[in-house]
């Protein structure tokens, strides 16, 4: 990398040079994590391309390598951009809020092969709602829905209410703060959840991108990782609709159990859907 004169360095060469230091490190995606770090550092929409020969100036350079520390030490770039895609949905993230993962669009995906019908006025609750995505992303696919995201952190209520402002959602999204179901009132036709599963004493050997950067209260699911779910049990049959259904995520191998602990509440879930990993990662429960 030749800054010339100015001190200024083309966007090629500190792309490349950035590139292979993260390669370096064992990184998965050295070449678009160092594109989406230097555009965040530029203040672009991360369009480089045809932008090689353009120079960066040193304050600029700077503050990219900055970000590239950060990088390089663990933090994932959603939390260092601020900021996550979820269905094709751009979310912000708070420190109190779990960074959106793939696997949950299962849920999305699972509501949408049930075939409802898209124009219903749906009532959505979504337990445990973090950054708001599972809500947002269903009323973007029912127009005429509405919902209610819960969850007991004032901070991610916060960022739930700003996500769904910034996806002009909010006149149908209604965030609130409680714990799980305490405070919601009606009845829903669709409710869904990602509430922590991971065991207590699986925490530590998760990776540091996770466990250092990820809130410990949407990770810690209790000594066996069902806490979550027992709660939920207690008072689903109580928040459905007559027919409505609750879809739920869980940790690879938990199913069987969460199964059981809702058929035990007296509800019916014997659906379970898959991930892109082919990992069942959702599963449909319904009143009897």
């Amino acid at each position: 990398m030749t800054p010339d004169q100015t001190g200024a360095a083309p966007v090629g060469a500190l792309l490349r040079d950035a590139t292979q230091r993260l390669a370096a490190e064992g990184n998965d995606n050295p070449r678009l994590d160092a594109r989406l770090l230097l555009a965040h550092a530029l203040g672009t929409d991360g369009r480089l391309h045809g932008r090689e020969d353009d120079p960066v100036s040193t304050e600029d350079q700077i503050a990219y390598a900055a970000l590239l520390a950060r990088r390089i030490g663990g933090e994932p770039v959603s939390r260092i951009l601020g900021n996550r895609e979820f269905w094709s949905l751009e979310f912000s993230l708070s420190p109190a809020t779990l960074d959106p993962r793939p696997d949950s669009e299962t849920l999305i995906d699972a509501l949408l092969e049930l075939r409802l019908d898209r124009n219903r006025a749906y009532r959505i609750l979504d337990l445990g709602t973090g950054t708001g995505c599972l809500l947002l992303a269903a009323l973007s696919e029912f127009p005429n829905a509405e919902g209610v995201g819960v969850d007991i952190d004032a901070d991610c209520v916060d960022t739930a209410r700003q996500n769904a402002e910034k996806l002009c959602l909010s006149p149908r999204a209604r965030m609130i703060r409680s714990r799980w179901a305490d405070d919601v009132t009606g009845l829903f036709d669709i409710v869904l959840s990602n509430p922590p599963y991971i065991p207590t004493q699986e925490i530590e050997s998760l990776q540091p991108e996770v466990r250092l950067h990820d809130p410990m209260a949407a990770l810690d699911g209790g000594p066996d990782g069902l806490s979550a779910y027992r709660n939920i049990a207690d008072f689903l049959h109580s928040l459905l609709t007559e027919d409505g259904l609750a879809l739920l995520e869980f940790g690879e191998g938990q199913g069987p159990d969460i199964a059981r602990i809702m058929e035990t509440a007296g509800l019916v879930a014997r659906e379970f859907r898959k991930d892109l990993a082919g990992i069942d990662r959702c599963l449909l429960v319904r009143r009897n």
